[in-house]
């Protein structure tokens, strides 16, 4: 169960810091000194509902790749309940038909077809022949016998399988209205954060400090991908499919703000809609950085890699191996986003390149 009593006193603790720092926000507004320092405060408060989110977020999707297969495991269970009825009924019938049959025949004396001075031949063919009915019938009988075996374990299985679905979707609410109320916290925590960043300067600033955060990461990344087994790499010739669906809001190299520049793409895309790794690769790197929120590095051989930032989730940890393809993480609104989206970047050797060269358009 999600909403456990540790979880609520986290999420109470948070909601107490951030009203605390509302009030202190409202009385030293005028301090750009003071106002600096809760600003701080309210982006390590941020990091905390983000990670809350995504931990919520993750156990959502759990539950829900959970359902998907336990409705595919009921749905396999009731086709082959169909099909064991029908065998049954078929075993059923042919069982009938030979004991009609036999009793047709009438009841055999084996002593009689004896003294009745047959030869050994025709005595030997009549005992043969009966030898088969009866292996037959005795046989049949085993093989319904089996049918009803089966056709009760699955019965079995349904109620079992039925079981776990009632208690998946009651966990599921539960999951959401506990997703619902850290999203409420952390845009509670966003929209005072936002207040002490009314000014271009500060703005400038925070994006200055998000520009070395995410250079130290990329430095940790490359130091990471010397332990990396060998991979191909990417190449410009073989066009890969972008990460998510969606459309591009910001290009690559466009203006954010003064002289700071995109070094990826922003694509707009509904939350919680899936990212999937570009190639196959290892991931590097997989936590929540300031200004990107919940980030996924994925490393793919021959000093490239890929870069998922504003996640509401990561679906992978340091270390995993990616395939092509697989889903590695979720569209999300992380690092103080108001709109969901991706952001995504590929580096080779550390510097940042234009994803459309290797992505289709």
């Amino acid at each position: 169960m999600l909403s456990t009593p540790l979880q609520a006193s986290d999420l109470q603790q948070r909601q107490s810091d951030l009203k605390q720092l509302q009030s202190q926000i409202s009385k030293q507004q005028s301090d750009l000194k003071n106002t600096s320092k809760q600003r701080e405060k309210l982006i390590n408060l941020l990091k905390k509902d983000e990670k809350a989110i995504a931990s919520a977020a993750k156990k959502v999707n759990e539950t829900k790749t959970s359902l998907t297969q336990t409705d595919k495991q009921l749905s396999k269970l009731n086709n082959r309940q169909i099909e064991l009825n029908k065998l049954k009924k078929i075993q059923q019938e042919s069982l009938s038909n030979q004991l009609a049959s036999a009793y047709l025949a009438g009841n055999h004396d084996y002593s009689k077809m004896l003294l009745n001075q047959q030869s050994p031949a025709t005595i030997e063919r009549l005992l043969t022949y009966y030898q088969y009915l009866n292996n037959a019938r005795m046989a049949s009988i085993n093989e319904l016998q089996e049918t009803m075996i089966e056709l009760e374990k699955i019965t079995q299985e349904q109620i079992s399988q039925k079981d776990r679905l009632n208690k998946l979707i009651l966990n599921q609410q539960q999951q959401a209205k506990q997703l619902t109320l850290e999203q409420t916290q952390r845009q509670n925590t966003l929209s005072l954060l936002q207040k002490t960043l009314n000014s271009s300067g500060a703005k400038l600033e925070q994006l200055q400090i998000e520009e070395a955060s995410l250079k130290r990461v990329v430095e940790q990344a490359i130091t990471a991908m010397r332990n990396s087994p060998k991979m191909d790499g990417l190449s410009s010739k073989n066009k890969l499919s972008w990460p998510t669906k969606g459309r591009i809001k910001s290009g690559f190299g466009s203006q954010r703000s003064g002289q700071v520049k995109w070094k990826g793409v922003t694509v707009s895309a509904p939350e919680g809609q899936t990212i999937t790794a570009i190639a196959p690769g290892k991931v590097i790197y997989a936590d929540w950085l300031r200004g990107f929120g919940m980030v996924l590095v994925v490393d793919h051989g021959k000093g490239y890699m890929s870069l998922y930032g504003h996640a509401q989730t990561l679906l992978k940890n340091a270390g995993d191996l990616v395939n092509k393809g697989e889903s590695v993480a979720l569209v999300g609104r992380s690092g103080g986003q108001t709109e969901p989206g991706l952001y995504f970047e590929v580096r080779h050797k550390g510097q940042a390149v234009d994803p459309a060269r290797y992505c289709k358009r």
